[in-house]
């Protein structure tokens, strides 16, 4: 399935140029399983060969994944209206986790975007959910998208006939980044309860 989709974005690539990359990193930002960074690693290898040209495939690039990544927020924040944000309100933890995402969101909003890509779709439905201004969600999404676009598009662009080399690095990349960052919070997390079990004894 993974295979034939790629197979399919990359023939469209070919085709449509610009207009089909845009299209991918927007349904991918939304939060359908499109291999997003592949097409966006091949953009540049593309573009470097001169199929498709680099300004135009940056600006509707950058502008489909903008698009996905809002109405990822939208939905966060539709889904959480009526009682279901009533109920959230009277828990206390999801109040905890509200301010700590209000505080600190920006940081996890920005490195979603091209550092910890898998985070990207939960994050913006988190920042939809939790009432995060819009305003402050899209300046840290667009600076972090833009650094996603021209940076993977860029190595792309750069090697050329090796795009898919980098493809593969840069997701072995991300995963392992990811990795570190889950098995960090779970240190924190098993530090917290040896501190409270301790603090009780």
């Amino acid at each position: 399935m993974t295979e034939s989709l790629t197979e399919l974005g990359l023939s469209l690539l070919l085709t449509y140029g610009a207009p089909a990359l845009a299209f991918f990193l927007l349904v991918g930002a939304a939060g359908l399983p499109v291999p997003a960074s592949l097409m966006l690693v091949a953009a540049g290898a593309f573009a470097r060969q001169e199929f498709m040209d680099w300004r135009l495939t940056a600006f509707l690039g950058l502008t489909g994944v903008v698009l996905g990544d809002s109405l990822g927020f939208g939905i966060g924040r539709f889904i959480t209206r009526g009682r279901i944000r009533a109920s959230l309100e009277q828990s206390p933890r999801w109040e905890s986790a509200r301010k700590t995402f209000n505080n600190q969101g920006g940081a996890a909003i920005y490195f979603s975007r091209f550092l910890f890509t898998a985070l990207a779709v939960p994050v913006n439905l988190i920042a939809g959910g939790s009432r995060y201004p819009f305003g402050r969600f899209f300046l840290f999404m667009f600076l972090g998208e833009a650094t996603w676009v021209f940076l993977y598009g860029g190595l792309g662009y750069a090697f050329g006939s090796q795009w898919e080399l980098v493809s593969e690095f840069l997701s072995n990349f991300g995963g392992l980044a990811l990795g570190i960052v889950l098995l960090a919070i779970a240190i924190s997390f098993w530090r917290k309860n040896q501190n409270a079990r301790a603090e009780a004894a």
